[in-house]
């Protein structure tokens, strides 16, 4: 890019820009770089520009962890460059709300030339991607003609709204569809998320509540942090989440990542790294735990006053001897097994010498934080991690006080009650998110037992789908294969109707392909998605190219083909439904900014005079507040567990339940490696794959230890297979020891893209991942799967 193209000399060129990327995380504040990028036509930028340039504020709608503040600097209706926040004072209490590499590239997602541009319906099979050009009006006459038919036939189980995250703003497309749904009949809902599954399911059943975090300004009061499968650097967990951590670790903390990768976390935070192989997090769990009970390390006191099941002096009536925790750890259980470090080494893979060494920190370094990532639940059995974190930090007495964490990775600190859109749905069904390929295979088969919600039984079998900003229908979903191979088969589901921005895997087996705009096209509000005292307003920056529409104005004219448009609109407009939104916000926060103050300013901030400390009213006040558990205390030992008699996959207190596809199945031998697919800097899950600058910042490579590159006579840059019986992918090969032995990862999100033999050519992970929803959550176990490598 030449110094003209660029701009200036404090414009963000390719090679600042990667330069950046690759630099350690844990700073709050970065150099305001401006962007230049591929448009549809040629643009100037700086002293060139034609027009006077304007700056918008906005900020990003995908399914990220953070919430940054954008500027959009416009020139005659075009956005020529992109910098970020620096309208206050960086500081520790208030650190600005500063973009990453991600935020910096969206120009080059906007102006990708490969954007849809015009309303299609499907002429080929499904799947093939083949499609004509049509009118909205067409289209949405079909989408009507389709929603009225499987409504009269089927009822309104019949219809799936999908699980979908391309859009996360207050004035999304799966809202407003949700709102006309809603109007005619119902759908069927879903729970949980393909994020958050097992941790959603298992965490009540211990608190009573998914609401297990502290806040993170309170992490610099503990004296060791051990961050078990979390990476907020790259998965940005909440913005400045890294910078939190930084903190800490300059207050004297001692920060431990668990992590089967050298994440760039483990690089810029990390006093130590343990690597550990997948699906065996809770071996290790239960080692530590052996430790401080055989050396009388856990804190007696705080077990016997505020928890249930922790030893047989603590049991609910009626449950037989032996079922306690420490019977389990002790081996005085069932299995007459007892968890030693010796046990969990040969299960996990890391030394004796160290589960022994962190088990006496965490009892003794106190206060101390446990803070899980979403990568460990992701597995098999990722009910069992979740609620084996929760029992160290009651072992330790680490709940309820400052400093401390009440494990799990928590959800918000604080609930601050934003405005959204009003909608109901008056059919009760609802499935896990992951199990939608069941409910089309055999819904009417599904009761109970296989995760149904609201009713008995399912009255039908999916028949029509609205995946509108997502990508889950083939790309983020299970067993790539499989599912295309369910959804091509037009007798099952009728009709599928996706709203995109791009022809990605999931949009090719669309039979109406709607194009939508893009968040920098349109006003809206968007909250943290994590961790965050903040609200965020979405200001357009530039006008809707081509036919590409907002997604309430085509569902507010397909409500009029379904005779509802004045019931959904009630006759306002998208902005009137900001302000409401703001209206609503404002009731419920005195001093929040009128609609149109929060406009200008773009952002407003909750203050607060001290930390938010989970279960700290319970802890401090145990007679007046209880957990909200049956019992009213931490419940390490389950009744509710307990009652569903399914002990092997569901125990009562948490256990290591060896993983199918994990390092104990048999399985092995054919495929040896354990493969994962972790969170990459260069994309939020699926979006971001197509851009340019950022397949320059991070290629999409399958990570290898040198050691089992070396076995297989691979080297880096190789071309190799990545296989196993469900699929087949090709793509280079990084030979890098930041990967443990036995463990491979490519990296999640890229775009499933088979050649003519069914070949994955671009490097989508859930080629080869299996669908087999966990037990109790039903949620997808992507992280589990034994593979084989070698030479393309």
């Amino acid at each position: 890019m030449s110094a003209k193209e660029n701009g200036g000399p404090l414009s963000l060129t390719r090679r600042r820009f990667l330069a950046w990327s690759a630099a350690l995380a844990g700073t709050s504040s970065l150099l305001h770089w401006a962007t230049a990028a591929n448009s549809f036509e040629a643009v100037t930028t700086g002293a060139e520009a034609k027009g006077a340039e304007s700056v918008i504020l906005t900020s990003g709608s995908h399914n990220c962890g953070g919430r940054c503040q954008i500027k959009a600097h416009v020139s005659d209706g075009v956005i020529v460059r992109i910098t970020t926040d620096n309208d206050i004072a960086d500081s520790k209490q208030t650190p600005q709300l500063r973009g990453c590499l991600r935020c910096r590239s969206y120009r080059n997602r906007l102006y990708h030339a490969d954007r849809l541009k015009y309303p299609m319906k499907r002429v080929g099979k499904r799947g093939e991607g083949k499609f004509q050009r049509i009118t909205w009006d067409e289209a949405l006459t079909i989408i009507a003609e389709h929603t009225q038919r499987i409504m009269a036939q089927h009822g309104p189980e019949a219809i799936f709204l999908h699980y979908a995250s391309g859009i996360a703003g207050k004035v999304a497309e799966r809202t407003w569809m949700a709102r006309l749904l809603g109007l005619y009949g119902g759908y069927l809902n879903y729970y949980g998320t393909y994020s958050t599954a097992c941790t959603q399911a298992a965490t009540p059943y211990t608190y009573g509540t998914i609401a297990t975090g502290s806040s993170r300004e309170d992490w610099v009061n503990s004296k060791l942090i051990i961050l078990l499968g979390f990476n907020p650097v790259e998965t940005v967990h909440g913005t400045n989440t890294a910078y939190y951590l930084k903190q800490a670790k300059e207050a004297g903390a001692k920060v431990v990542v668990i992590d089967p990768i050298y994440s760039s976390t483990a690089i810029a935070l990390a006093d130590q790294w343990i690597p550990i192989k997948p699906t065996t997090d809770n071996a290790f769990l239960d080692a530590m735990a052996y430790v401080m009970i055989t050396e009388n390390l856990q804190d007696q006191r705080f077990l016997d006053t505020y928890c249930l099941g922790f030893d047989e002096d603590h049991m609910p009536s009626g449950i037989p001897a032996g079922q306690s925790y420490k019977s389990h750890v002790l081996g005085l259980g069932d299995d007459r097994t007892a968890k030693t470090p010796e046990w969990a080494e040969a299960i996990t893979g890391v030394p004796r010498d160290t589960i022994i060494q962190l088990a006496r920190e965490y009892a003794q370094m106190r206060p101390g934080a446990l803070i899980q990532g979403y990568g460990p639940q992701r597995h098999a059995y990722g009910e069992q991690v979740v609620r084996g974190g929760t029992v160290l930090a009651a072992m330790t007495g680490n709940v309820g006080v400052k400093g401390g964490w009440a494990s799990g990775t928590g959800y918000k600190a604080r609930d601050q009650v934003v405005g959204s859109i009003p909608f109901s749905n008056p059919c009760k069904a609802a499935i896990s998110c992951f199990i939608w390929p069941e409910a089309i295979r055999r819904g009417k088969e599904m009761g109970a037992a296989d995760g149904v919600r609201g009713v008995p039984k399912l009255s039908s079998n999916i028949k029509m789908i609205y995946n509108l900003a997502g990508n889950c229908l083939i790309n983020q979903h299970s067993d790539c294969n499989g599912t295309a191979k369910l959804l091509a088969d037009e007798s099952l589901v009728e009709c599928i109707v996706v709203t995109e921005h791009f022809m990605t895997a999931s949009a090719k087996f669309a039979d109406i392909l709607l194009p939508s705009d893009n968040f920098m096209e349109r006003d809206d509000i968007v909250s943290p998605w994590g961790w965050g005292d903040y609200l965020l307003y979405m200001n357009k920056a530039v006008d809707t190219v081509f036919e590409c529409r907002n997604g309430y104005d085509w569902i507010s004219d397909l409500a009029g083909k379904l005779g509802l448009k004045e019931k959904f609109t009630e006759g306002k407009s998208k902005e009137d439904w900001l302000r409401y939104i703001v209206d609503k916000t404002r009731q419920a926060n005195p001093g929040f900014p009128t609609w149109e103050q929060f406009k200008e300013q773009g952002v407003y901030r909750w203050k607060y005079d001290k930390p938010s400390i989970a279960f700290q009213q319970q802890i401090e006040e145990p007679d007046k507040y209880k957990f909200p558990t049956p019992s009213g205390k931490i419940e390490i030992f389950s009744p509710r567990l307990w009652a569903m008699n399914r002990p092997a996959h569901i125990p009562a207190v948490p256990k290591y339940v060896p993983a199918w596809e994990g390092p104990q199945d048999p399985l092995i031998e054919k495929y040896p490696l354990q493969c994962i697919g972790h969170h990459y800097k260069r994309r939020v899950h699926s979006t971001f794959d197509n851009v340019p600058w950022m397949e320059e910042a991070s290629a999409q490579e399958v990570w290898v230890n040198p050691a089992d590159a070396a076995k297989r006579g691979l080297r880096e840059g190789d071309k190799v297979k990545v296989f196993n019986d469900r699929g087949v992918m090709v793509i280079p090969l990084k030979v890098t020891a930041r990967m443990m032995p036995g463990v491979v990862s490519v990296p999640q999100g890229a775009w499933w893209t088979p050649d003519a033999n069914g070949i994955d050519r671009r490097g989508c992970t859930n080629t080869i991942t299996k669908y087999h929803p966990t037990p109790l959550a039903f949620g997808n176990p992507q992280h589990t799967n034994l593979v084989q490598i070698e030479k393309a």
